[in-house]
């Protein structure tokens, strides 16, 4: 096992479990991966820290097995070693899927995988399913398999996908494709293939669940052995009609005006989860309650406050300019807070719904980035800290407009992850609100 991650360390625990042998290999130990070290001696797994190369080629070729964690990279030296020592290489997704005969309902895409997991997972629940949410949403697969769920909805990135092979999902979701980890994947024609892996192995019994408003998710979806469905606000199966969100046979699932939350990427998210939790057993009233009572996970367009016909929300989570177009887009007026580490991509798509956006205020490593790709477009201010970037969002705001931040960049800058950049966000917003009378935060 390479990675002492929580994915790692789940594989570790689940193949011990199991009565294998493992080794995991850590090349920075922190806190947290001791912390797990610690854990995972206690039930018979070696933990070695920063092997090195030949360290790590010795491991390699006494191994029968290799499992990088999700979050190391290709580049990484353990590939070429399983390679030269033709030891097979295998993610977590595909180990426990080949544990268990249950359906799975896989998702991915650029942008709301995790928001269509949980809503997948509510609409099989309140329709008597008993379905457990699992992947990158918080609980890994190889656990997942391990309890007692009739459905395992799993969500999956193009870093799990590339390590597949079996892998079949009764289910397989693509939401959408933009360009993302282009710091990882060499293009994007190579991310987009690492996406289509999640159809690979499915066949004519399955369904694949695509997005008919992204001409390169279908132009992908050609490939795909299974039944496809589609979705889409505007075209598809699952689509908006008359104000009110509509399943393939025509039946209304449910009015927009009963949503908590109906901005357009919503609305798609939406549509896609009532595909697929209908292609997994969901019935349509089941599907009905769990829209209606959906709040959405934080960090996702998540209201902060409201003062002087100012609004204030937390986008932290849009860690690519597609997400942060996705969210302008249910906007007016938006000053828009971006910024962050770049993973390689063009920041100049932050201009997609520059006629939405009054103002910037650039933060981070890539405040320059987006300070020259908004150049003769909208106004820009730097801000070099949080706090500072709230108080010249502040200034530039009138009433009727929103603040949003919605970096289109990761966090790892300034911060340990998007939710603690989020965290620190309504921080400075609620500290500026209360120094404002008559604010509500």
């Amino acid at each position: 096992m390479v990675g002492l991650g929580i994915s790692g360390a789940a594989v570790a625990r689940a193949v011990a479990r199991r009565g294998g042998q493992v080794v995991v290999v850590e090349d920075d130990p922190g806190e947290a991966a001791r912390n797990r070290a610690e854990e995972l001696t206690g039930v018979g797994v070696e933990v070695v820290e920063r092997p090195g190369r030949d360290g790590l080629d010795r491991l390699v070729r006494s191994a029968e097995l290799v499992v990088p964690s999700p979050g190391v990279p290709p580049r990484h030296q353990v590939f070429a070693l399983a390679q030269a020592a033709g030891r097979p290489v295998m993610g977590e997704v595909e180990l426990a899927s080949r544990w268990t005969e249950r359906p799975i309902v896989a998702i991915t895409g650029t942008n709301g995988k995790t928001t269509v997991t949980g809503l997948v997972t509510d609409m099989l629940v309140a329709s008597g399913k008993a379905a457990v949410a699992a992947g990158n949403i918080g609980l890994p697969l190889v656990e997942a398999v391990a309890t007692d769920a009739e459905v395992l909805v799993v969500e999956v990135s193009s870093f799990q996908l590339e390590l597949t092979d079996t892998f079949h999902p009764a289910v397989a979701v693509w939401l959408n494709l933009a360009p993302d980890h282009l710091d990882w994947h060499p293009d994007l024609s190579a991310y987009g293939r690492a996406k289509a892996r999640i159809w690979r192995r499915q066949g004519p019994d399955d369904a694949a669940v695509v997005n008919a408003e992204d001409p390169a998710v279908m132009e992908w979806a050609a490939e795909a052995p299974s039944r496809v469905v589609t979705f889409g606000v505007h075209e598809g199966d699952y689509r908006v009609v008359v104000g009110g969100l509509r399943a393939a046979t025509g039946q209304e699932i449910i009015r927009t005006d009963e949503l908590r939350r109906a901005l357009p990427h919503d609305l798609a998210n939406a549509l896609a989860a009532s595909a697929a939790a209908v292609a997994a057993g969901a019935d349509l009233d089941g599907v009905r309650r769990a829209l209606a009572g959906w709040d959405g996970f934080p960090h996702r367009v998540t209201l902060v406050g409201e003062a002087g016909g100012v609004r204030w929300f937390d986008d932290s989570k849009a860690t690519n300019p597609h997400a942060t177009a996705a969210a302008v887009r249910g906007f007016d007026s938006v000053v828009l807070v971006a910024g962050g580490r770049n993973k390689g991509l063009d920041l100049r798509s932050l201009t997609a719904e520059a006629d939405r956006v009054k103002a910037v205020v650039a933060i981070g490593e890539s405040a320059g980035e987006v300070e020259a790709a908004f150049a003769d477009v909208r106004p820009v201010t730097r801000a070099s800290s949080m706090d500072e970037a709230v108080r010249a969002a502040a200034i530039l705001a009138a009433p009727g407009d929103s603040v949003l931040l919605s970096p289109g960049c990761a966090s790892f800058d300034w911060y340990g992850s998007y939710a603690e950049r989020g965290d620190d966000f309504r921080r400075a917003v609620n500290a500026l609100l209360s120094e404002e009378p008559g604010a509500d935060g």
